[in-house]
């Protein structure tokens, strides 16, 4: 009799345990199993797409297309070549100027000038690789590309747009009646010229270091290297050190560098071998 009530006494003691162990052993697996799926609604959006209108011949343009490709922005590229004077885009932009890019975010939709571009895609998704947010830093990257946009490349285009077939500014000597020799003079002496603001680049700006900004090249890297890419065009003859900083910038950036100046170099090509024939 003492063990038939003890057997009846452990079953239903035994059943009641097992009921609260399985429902504790429920809510860890209902847990788990609801952690994927919370995992799965929190990943980041992807980054919106940059609507990027360009003409791939152009260093300037060259240089919004490295940027956004070593940063790793999604962008939708339009070559508007034969297009920026249409009233369409001069509806959007009526400097009619590429590189330029479309965001909503943007007072006006859109934004041209490729040092600006760069500096707005950089605060926008916090690149500050390639952008410091240091105020010295920073500095020195804006001083480096103003520099550039206002002193070098002007000789740059002086020398090189003859050669390019590329529209001169007006009120220059290219673009005007002038006799064909006093236009090779002045293509000269834009020659002459760029070795002193190049030289700037060099001592000042890199100051020993690999790039402008440091270990990893800027957003002004990224400009002057692009800009010394339509050198080759007029076959000058660019210091040892220029030559391997351009290299070690295509070398940091790879493909996201090699790719749009492979487009520049074709057409670079493409007209030398012009010339020649």
């Amino acid at each position: 009799m003492a063990k038939t009530a003890t057997k009846s006494a452990r079953k239903p003691a035994a059943k009641a345990a097992a009921k609260p162990a399985a429902k504790a052993a429920a809510k860890p697996a209902a847990k788990a199993a609801a952690k994927p799926a919370a995992k799965a609604k929190a990943k980041p959006a992807k980054k919106p797409a940059v609507k990027l209108s360009m003409l791939k011949p152009s260093v300037n343009n060259m240089t919004v297309r490295v940027f956004a490709r070593a940063a790793g922005l999604d962008t939708a590229e339009t070559d508007a070549w034969g297009h920026t004077r249409s009233p369409e885009f001069m509806a959007r932009n009526p400097a009619h100027l590429t590189p330029m890019i479309e965001d909503k975010g943007l007072p006006r939709g859109v934004l041209w000038e490729s040092c600006a571009i760069m500096q707005y895609l950089s605060n926008k998704h916090g690149l500050e690789k390639f952008y410091p947010k240091a105020p010295a830093k920073r500095a020195m990257v804006d001083s480096a590309m103003f520099y550039l946009v206002g002193t070098l490349y002007p000789y740059v285009a002086r020398a090189t747009y003859p050669a390019l077939g590329f529209p001169h500014y007006a009120g220059e000597v290219g673009h005007s009646d002038a006799h064909p020799d006093k236009k090779s003079e002045a293509q000269k002496a834009a020659m002459a010229a760029i070795a002193e603001p190049l030289e700037v680049f060099h001592s000042f700006f890199r100051d020993g270091k690999p790039f402008i900004g440091g270990t990893h090249p800027s957003i002004a890297d990224i400009r002057l290297a692009a800009t010394l890419e339509f050198l080759a065009v007029i076959d000058y003859p660019l210091p040892k050190w220029a030559k391997e900083y351009m290299a070690a910038v295509e070398k940091k950036l790879g493909n996201a560098y090699s790719e749009p100046a492979g487009d520049v170099r074709g057409y670079i090509a493409h007209v030398k071998s012009q010339a020649k024939a």
